[in-house]
């Protein structure tokens, strides 16, 4: 008797409110986003976009706003965009979704992952995440009373890969999904169509539905290609497939995503969502629905000066004897700091505000696994072209 009493306390106290946010406090973020206001230092840590949106799109906003279009949209998302994102799915990978029952307009990507596991997942379940991992992936699981269990993506020279035998692993019995983030954030990196088989053919084998963050998939360089683990042979019925508007118009600040996927997942999906934030931002959502069948001549464009600003960072910092990582796509490289006598990216990045007037993100801050390479720092390209340069003659100088 007493001890079933014990274990049941025991467990309660481990998916009590309190442990699901223990550890949830202030973040490196905030840390070094305040050493940059500080020390006037160069910012490129978080990744906020230093570059335009679409006038186009800002024009449209505006006539949205002014036309009084300023109130709760439907729950699953204003109509035209749920049939435009519908379309670019279709368009780009030959996937066809029902606009009505196979989309959902979320507050941003975030919201969107966040209500994925909470509808996904249960107390004493496991998530399989690639680290290292964008830090929303460990915190909505925690929130769902679930486990994000990483699995460490290997170095190949200046790239990273996917450890096969290492992805086998780490599936256990409490197993549910495997959180997939392509292109990914922080390394850059884009899985490889054969990554994405092997992936995909795991899933199957053991039931697992996927969430994928997709929201970079416009962001891919050096004619590179984005490929969705959806559109493979089976996966179209076991993932929710994730994107936003932000990374791709530069609008991060109207935090307007989606999820597309089957509709008894979509339909889990909203039934959280329903109490994360019902619904937001109207007139943001009317605007892009009538720019989001233009993306590709406007992303062409972005992808050209990030691609020109990643360039840029990677010879600043390779100069400055920061061994780059190769960045495949999205707003972030990785560089090992190590030449410079650190081995802990934490302290490197608290000091370097002060050495070289630059702020930049341990990777540290992404890790899940204790045994991680601590040496890796993120820095961010997604800025002006005169901050990167900056930033890059201060790197070289302080050397």
């Amino acid at each position: 008797m007493n001890d079933r009493r014990n274990s049941r306390t025991s467990r309660n106290q481990e998916w009590s409110p309190a442990a699901r946010v223990q550890g949830l406090g202030t973040s490196v973020f905030t840390e070094m986003t305040e050493l940059a206001r500080r020390t006037g230092a160069v910012n490129l840590g978080q990744g906020v976009p230093e570059l335009s949106a679409p006038p186009g799109l800002l024009k449209e906003v505006s006539a949205a706003v002014l036309a009084g279009s300023n109130q709760y949209p439907p729950a699953a998302g204003f109509p035209a965009l749920r049939e435009a994102v519908a379309a670019h799915q279709l368009r780009r990978y030959g996937l066809a979704y029902d606009p009505q029952d196979e989309v959902l307009v979320t507050t941003g990507a975030t919201e969107a992952l966040a209500a994925a596991l909470l509808a996904l997942c249960d107390p004493g379940d496991e998530v399989l995440a690639f680290d290292p991992c964008y830090d929303a992936y460990p915190a909505g699981a925690r929130f769902a009373g679930a486990r994000v269990v990483g699995v460490p993506l290997a170095e190949d020279g200046d790239a990273f890969v996917l450890d096969a035998d290492a992805l086998r692993a780490a599936v256990t019995p409490r197993t549910r999904v495997l959180m997939l983030n392509s292109p990914h954030n922080p390394t850059g990196k884009v899985f490889t169509p054969q990554e994405l088989a092997v992936i995909a053919a795991l899933c199957e084998e053991h039931g697992l539905t996927v969430v994928t963050d997709e929201v970079y998939e416009h962001l891919v360089y050096d004619g590179g290609q984005h490929a969705t683990i959806a559109a493979l042979d089976g996966m179209r019925e076991r993932t929710l497939t994730i994107s936003s508007a932000g990374k791709t118009f530069n609008v991060t600040g109207w935090k307007v995503g989606w999820v597309c996927g089957p509709a008894r997942l979509v339909r889990a999906v909203a039934a959280a969502k329903q109490f994360l934030t019902y619904a937001s931002g109207t007139p943001y959502q009317e605007a892009l629905a009538r720019m989001l069948d233009g993306v590709e001549e406007w992303a062409g464009e972005l992808r050209s000066a990030l691609q020109r600003n990643r360039d840029l960072l990677s010879r600043g910092l390779a100069g400055a004897g920061l061994r780059p990582y190769r960045a495949e796509a999205g707003y972030f490289l990785q560089a090992d700091i190590r030449a410079w006598g650190y081995a802990d990216g934490v302290r490197f990045c608290r000091e370097l505000p002060s050495r070289a007037g630059v702020v930049a993100i341990p990777t540290a801050a992404f890790n899940l696994r204790p045994d991680a390479p601590s040496y890796l720092v993120r820095f961010s390209f997604c800025k002006r072209e005169e901050s990167v340069i900056s930033a890059v003659e201060k790197l070289m100088n302080a050397a």
